[in-house]
């Protein structure tokens, strides 16, 4: 995987850090690296890194693998640790003992927070030990002073501390346990949190111990977390984690599992992914127009026609006028719309018309009593839909599913869906809300009256905030 990026640095004449990613779970995966240390001199490596993303290795571990890489390679080896069972210190220390000559550190503030080495601490404990580094630790305590006058008193921890146990209880990144906290909470499901924990560490044993740095970790979490919530097992499988299982993330440090290769091949047709995945400028053409924005055109790009579809509809549905002739040519929507007005303004519970070859029929549908729904017809506005009175029914309030960007209409430039005072029918679109690139219809439940829009177009909401209010109305005309 390193072959042409190291060909790229050394053609640069720039130094090449060759990463080494230490796997904990799988019970040889110090000598795993070991054997992928003797190739790096092949690949013009100047330096071996090792990078501890969970925080898994001992420090007895940490010194003894520092050893066997330096030895295996013939290269100057670096140690990178960090993670929340808060053996960083230790680790870098053995590390150290054992010839790293470049280890990994952080300002205090940023070490407390993100779970990293602090380097003043680091380097009092080197000097300590006959290990002098040369660095002024006054200097460093001045840089945190000058951190800490920019941070305050903002908490900036990332995450609670259950969340820091639980990094440190399942070796794994604290930012991903925050990640699926966080996507566990979108989804009203935050008790699932150990569930998703145990699924993703048997994905991981699955996959064949893949190393849990970026991008990997965020790859096997996504899979854990659709397994949980849809209560199935590879029923739906992420790209990514096919890639990953059809190797072009490189050669896992286990093998896979035999069930798991099959249970992917099955979805993906048994086809490999193309090899020259399209370009921006092939998929700008095939999208011929309909993707408003780059965000839109890599919906086309990872979904085809299923997001041309999505774009299509959502194009057609910002005129709110096309939703009664949908299907019907002009003139017969005309048509159509003056039977809703006649049935509207007569009381009559329903009207049949067959006039060449096409039948209508518009009946209202459970058509209150007019003492109890409607003014008497001589104070009745021509065209408007009776109002409920408010000892009937309650205002209805819409309040976000989830947390995503809120879109008032279909695309930049267009009309809104609705304005205040507009009368929307049950299953009519009211916005969009933006999640993780993906764009979903919030939709009326019941008929009503637009009142209230408490968001502004393109403002970040929250799950649960209140986004629109309708005030309640009689039945419309059903055909």
């Amino acid at each position: 995987n390193l072959r042409e990026a190291g060909e790229a640095i050394v053609g640069a004449g720039k130094e090449f850090h060759a990463g080494l990613v230490y796997s904990p779970g799988q019970t040889d995966a110090g000598q795993a690296l070991v054997e992928q240390a003797k190739e790096l001199g092949e690949l013009g490596a100047n330096r071996a890194l090792i990078h501890d993303p969970t925080g898994g290795l001992e420090p007895h571990q940490s010194g003894e693998l520092v050893a066997q890489i330096a030895e295996a390679s013939g290269l100057p080896v670096g140690f990178y640790c960090q993670g929340a069972a808060g053996m960083g210190l230790a680790d870098s220390l053995e590390a150290a003992r054992a010839g790293a000559d470049l280890i990994a550190c952080a300002l205090y503030p940023l070490a407390l927070s993100l779970h990293r080495v602090a380097g003043e601490s680091l380097a009092s404990a080197l000097a300590g030990m006959g290990m002098g580094t040369g660095v002024d630790v006054a200097r460093l305590w001045e840089a945190s002073d000058l951190v800490d006058e920019h941070l305050e008193d903002v908490p900036i921890a990332p995450l609670a501390p259950r969340l820091s146990v639980r990094a440190a209880e399942y070796d794994l990144p604290a930012g991903l346990v925050g990640a699926l906290d966080g996507q566990l909470r979108s989804h009203s499901a935050d008790d699932r949190l150990l569930e998703v924990l145990d699924e993703l560490t048997l994905i991981r044993r699955e996959a064949g111990w893949p190393p849990l740095a970026a991008p990997i970790g965020q790859i096997l979490a996504s899979q854990a977390l659709i397994h949980v919530l849809s209560a199935r097992r590879y029923g739906t499988v992420v790209d990514e984690f096919r890639s990953l299982v059809q190797g072009r993330y490189g050669k896992t440090p286990s093998p896979i599992d035999p069930t798991v290769a099959r249970a992917v091949a099955l979805l993906s047709d048994g086809l490999p992914l193309d090899e020259d995945p399209p370009s921006a400028e092939d998929v700008r053409a095939e999208a011929k127009g309909l993707a408003a924005s780059e965000e839109e055109l890599v919906l086309i790009a990872l979904f085809g026609a299923e997001a041309e579809a999505l774009l299509h509809s959502i194009r057609a549905r910002h005129s709110r006028d096309d939703s009664l002739a949908e299907g019907v040519d002009q003139t017969r929507a005309e048509r159509i719309r003056e039977l809703v007005r006649i049935v509207q303004e007569s009381g009559v519970a329903e009207v049949e018309i067959e006039d060449d070859g096409m039948r209508v029929s518009v009946r209202r549908a459970d058509a209150p009593t007019p003492l109890q729904l409607v003014a008497p017809l001589a104070e009745e506005e021509p065209g408007e839909l009776p109002i409920l009175p408010a000892a009937a029914l309650a205002a209805s309030r819409i309040e976000s599913p989830m947390v995503g960007i809120f879109y008032r209409a279909p695309e930049p430039g267009s009309p809104p869906f609705v304005e205040v005072g507009d009368v929307v029918a049950a299953g009519q679109t009211l916005c969009l809300l933006e999640a993780m690139k993906l764009f979903n219809e919030l939709q009326a439940e019941n008929a009503g009256r637009v009142t209230a829009i408490h968001v502004e177009n393109g403002q970040v909401v929250e799950f649960g905030q209140l986004l629109f209010e309708l005030e309640p109305i009689a039945s419309p005309p059903v055909f």
